[in-house]
């Protein structure tokens, strides 16, 4: 069963989050930006996989269709560890981070969704889970740099059910602004992006410590100072969790190692797709570290987040949701938890196939 073709089609969904859209440079988004990644056998077999992209669409795509699809059109579908070997090693020194591996997981991703078609079972079937049919969501509001903003949406998810909410917020006013909405009993993270140094980040982790914080995220720049994290952690007895910006399993084995998260966050399409998901999974494990995947995605990296975590025997984990109102969905109301809760489809491969008119109508 052989790679025929391998084809990508760009989406942009306008949406709304009851802030401002304007931003800092690349960050000025109005769209939902989600880059397709179609693979066909030879047999006929279509298989939908998801390649980050948000402003980097079109060094993405041309990744993909340049350097990866090259290499993979020809070989055997069904042997996706191999491949994924192959193309890492092959495309290494053009970069084994950022925009080379975002291609390469969107393929991987397609691959996994043709085995499952194949072998007429959804994902988390093939890979061993059967028992858990939903799975929680967590609401991840995007940023407003405004208090008042923020107790509006934190108190909205709140009523639509959601039990953690996650803050996009570097100051400490939106924050206890966040936490005086919602009060003591429900979860608050703050995901802030990778803004401070070391010693910026101890000295505005120690303000947040008192809005008990069920985690921190990235608060530290570069993402990859795995060491500077793990002594904020240890010093501050804040949880801290990272892992969205790495790329393969080789970068959270550095991170695992250094002690530094509580929460290990890889993210499906970024650090090499399904392949590389389950390493990383393996190791977290292995380091008693939970797994909790970046996922605040609309398209097949979402379905895959599902699948991957309804695959897992460990009940730990939620699925992020980007507290966005978006105008059209690809998968209908399976990006929409009901009582807190994402139901994981059971069709076979990923679950279910992007609207053919959504695609259409939202094509770039």
């Amino acid at each position: 069963m052989k790679i025929a073709r391998i084809d990508s089609h760009s989406i942009k969904v306008p949406y709304t989050f009851g802030g401002s859209h304007q931003g800092e440079g690349l960050r000025t988004w109005t769209t939902n930006n989600i880059l397709l990644v179609r693979v066909e056998t030879e047999t006929g077999i279509v298989g939908w996989g998801e390649a980050f992209c948000y402003a980097c669409t079109d060094a993405v795509r041309a990744a993909l269709h340049n350097m990866v699809a090259p290499i993979a059109i020809g070989q055997d579908a069904r042997d996706i560890a191999e491949l994924s070997y192959d193309l890492q090693q092959k495309l290494h020194l053009f970069g084994r981070y950022g925009i080379t591996i975002f291609a390469l997981s969107g393929l991987d991703i397609a691959l996994w969704d043709i085995a499952g078609k194949a072998a007429n079972l959804p994902l988390h079937r093939l890979l061993g889970g059967a028992g858990r049919d939903s799975l929680p969501a967590y609401a991840s509001l995007l940023k407003y740099r405004d208090p008042e903003k923020v107790a509006a949406r934190a108190k909205q998810a709140l009523d639509q059910g959601y039990r953690h909410i996650k803050l996009h917020e570097t100051e400490e006013a939106e924050v206890r602004a966040a936490r005086l909405a919602v009060g003591d009993g429900v979860a608050i993270m703050v995901d802030t992006n990778c803004p401070w140094t070391p010693e910026q980040a101890r000295h505005m982790t120690l303000k947040l410590r008192p809005y008990n914080l069920h985690w921190l995220e990235e608060p530290i720049f570069p993402p990859e100072d795995f060491a500077a994290i793990a002594r904020l952690r240890a010093g501050t007895g804040v949880p801290m969790a990272a892992g969205e910006n790495n790329c393969t399993s080789f970068q959270f084995r550095d991170m695992f190692a250094a002690q530094a998260v509580d929460y290990a966050q890889p993210s499906v399409t970024k650090l090499g797709g399904v392949t590389e998901f389950l390493k990383v999974a393996t190791l977290a494990d292995a380091a008693g570290v939970s797994l909790m995947p970046h996922s605040p995605y609309f398209g097949p990296g979402f379905l895959a987040t599902l699948q991957l975590m309804a695959a897992r025997g460990s009940p730990d984990g939620m699925i992020e949701r980007y507290h966005m109102d978006l105008e059209a969905s690809l998968y209908g109301e399976l990006v929409t938890p009901v009582k807190g809760k994402f139901v994981v489809p059971t069709g076979p491969g990923l679950g279910r196939d992007p609207d053919p008119d959504v695609i259409r109508t939202y094509l770039a």
